[in-house]
């Protein structure tokens, strides 16, 4: 799209104007950021007032969507790179301004200051460049992510493009926040859109491949690896795994376009977000493919939706995906929506609320989901592990809390901490463990009461599980300072309650079996079992 010297310029203007993610936070402030979350831009143009500085004028340019006076602009970024930034799509050359700039008059009703509005010459972004960052094991990383603009701003409803790349979004978050941190020599982005798992994976995978069906997202997801200097990633076109055919990867993610809507939607289907498959025969695909390209170990990451209905438990469909791969399966349900709440959220994400296709298109979708037998639709996390093992381990749950933090450590530790399922009583009552330091307790019961009526330990990270214990329970959990193994503290806690130490053994076995898959107990290293 640009040339390395352009981009390089770009660069630069970018860091010079301190056009970064938490600059521009802080410019903004919180009514102009939440306004902005919330696809309203006069909130960020208050607070910005008539300041033509070099952060506010690429502020109001890219996310803010405005129709600027080319002068400011070219003050910004310099004639030669303007016009390289034109020449090559990134800008565009427009009409007159539709919300103000320094000296421009704004709309009737707003609260800006009014004045003449000057003739001359505008631009307009026809790429979105936004400030990202994100923490993770390394520290802090901060740089910028290029895609198309957000549509709907201000409630104006403008068509989507087919080829439209989506940037940051809260599907792309909850992915770079469940993925696994783990060292890797090799990661796959599958259908990379904007490129942004691409950024984080570059921080812990010695070699990134990034694919997508898309050319547009192909072209932007470079731009964007480009603006931040990274060359470990290579971009490839192509569908699904077609691009690294024969290759594996120690660790793959991906959020597909899962979206389940009707092959005969009447509109032409958006490419980050539809595929052609019936019902979410593309997630199917994506999971079944999977482990031909993972290797010994390896690990496939996928955010999706999946159908409910049509006869099956959901949870016997998708274990019937995994079936005969050799791979271990871990689901995660986080939410269920019934097929009127799936509907409307879609066709509101198309743009469509209020329009005179709401009615038709949302009868469509229903007749298409009826025909499918499809009830509902379920949204959360499939994972696969490439383990060999000749009964592979599935688990498969529901988990309604907000990820609010990044879950990928607890479950690079819960696919080890699985392998303790396979442990026998006598194995698991020989190992030394430790409470979790995240573990705490929590009680209930009635006022003035001499005992609780509940005892709760949670963990407060991570999955945050809880698990509901008993006196014996409770005690052997305390207990667990990695000193002494498991069994002799049940003797001990046996003996305080004057219970047969056997039979204790024998009723608190599948508890500790738990505990110690959920992570509420840690293996001593020296007696972890074995993978």
């Amino acid at each position: 799209m640009l040339s390395s010297q352009a981009v390089g310029a770009l660069r630069a203007v970018l860091v010079d104007a301190g056009y970064t993610v938490d600059a521009v936070l802080e410019r903004l402030g919180p009514s102009g950021s939440e306004g902005l979350a919330r696809n309203a831009t006069i909130p960020a143009l208050h607070v910005l007032g008539a300041a033509d500085d070099a952060q506010a004028v690429l502020i109001r340019l890219f996310p803010l969507q405005q129709t600027l006076l080319r002068g400011p602009v070219e003050r910004v970024l310099g004639a030669r790179l303007l016009r390289s930034l034109i020449d090559e799509g990134v800008l565009r050359e427009s009409g007159p301004a539709a919300f103000p700039v320094p000296g421009a008059a704004p709309p009737a009703g707003d609260p800006l200051p009014t004045g003449p509005a000057p003739d001359g010459p505008r631009v307009r972004a026809a790429v979105d460049i936004r400030p990202y960052g994100f923490e993770d094991a390394d520290g802090s990383w901060s740089g910028w992510v290029a895609a198309d603009p957000v549509p709907g701003l201000d409630g104006i409803v403008t068509p989507t493009r087919p080829d439209y790349v989506l940037g940051v979004s809260p599907a792309s978050t909850s992915l770079s926040r469940l993925t696994v941190p783990d060292r890797v020599g090799t990661a796959l982005d599958l259908g990379t859109g904007c490129g942004v798992q691409s950024l984080h994976l570059a921080r812990h995978a010695g070699r990134v491949v990034a694919t997508d069906l898309n050319p547009r997202a192909c072209e932007l997801a470079g731009l964007t690896m480009a603006l931040n200097g990274i060359d470990r990633v290579g971009l490839r076109e192509g569908s699904l795994y077609e691009p690294v055919d024969g290759e594996r990867f120690d660790l793959i993610v991906t959020n597909p376009p899962y979206v389940m809507s009707p092959p005969d939607d009447g509109a032409e289907r958006l490419v980050y977000r539809e595929g052609s498959f019936a019902g979410d025969g593309l997630v199917e695909r994506v999971v079944r493919r999977g482990p031909r390209h993972l290797t010994g170990g390896g690990l496939l990451q996928v955010l999706a939706n999946w159908a409910d209905g049509g006869g099956a438990r959901w949870q016997d469909r998708l274990s019937g995906w995994a079936a005969g791969t050799g791979c271990d399966l871990w689901v995660i349900q986080r939410e269920r929506l019934d097929v009127y709440e799936y509907i409307e959220m879609w066709l509101t994400d198309a743009g469509l609320a209020g329009s005179d296709e709401w009615g038709p298109r949302y009868r469509r979708w229903l007749d298409y989901f009826e025909r499918l037998g499809i009830t509902g639709v379920g949204m959360g996390w499939i994972m696969l592990r490439n383990s060999g093992a000749a009964r592979p381990r599935i688990r498969i749950e529901e988990w309604p809390y907000d990820i609010g933090r990044p879950v990928g450590p607890a479950l690079s530790s819960g696919w080890r901490t699985l392998d303790a399922r396979s442990l026998d009583d006598d194995a698991l009552l020989a190992t030394r463990c430790t409470l979790d330091p995240d573990v705490v307790q929590e009680t209930t019961g009635a006022p003035g009461a001499a005992d609780p009526s509940h005892v709760v330990l949670r963990r407060t990270t991570g999955l945050r599980r809880a698990i509901e214990v008993d006196t014996a329970l409770g005690g052997v959990l305390g207990a667990c300072d990695g000193e002494l193994p498991l069994g002799r503290i049940v003797d001990a806690v046996a003996e305080l309650l004057g219970d047969d130490p056997a039979a204790l053994r024998a009723r608190l076995a599948p508890r500790l079996r738990d505990a110690l898959v959920d992570g509420f107990i840690t293996v001593r290293p020296s007696d972890a079992p074995p993978a």
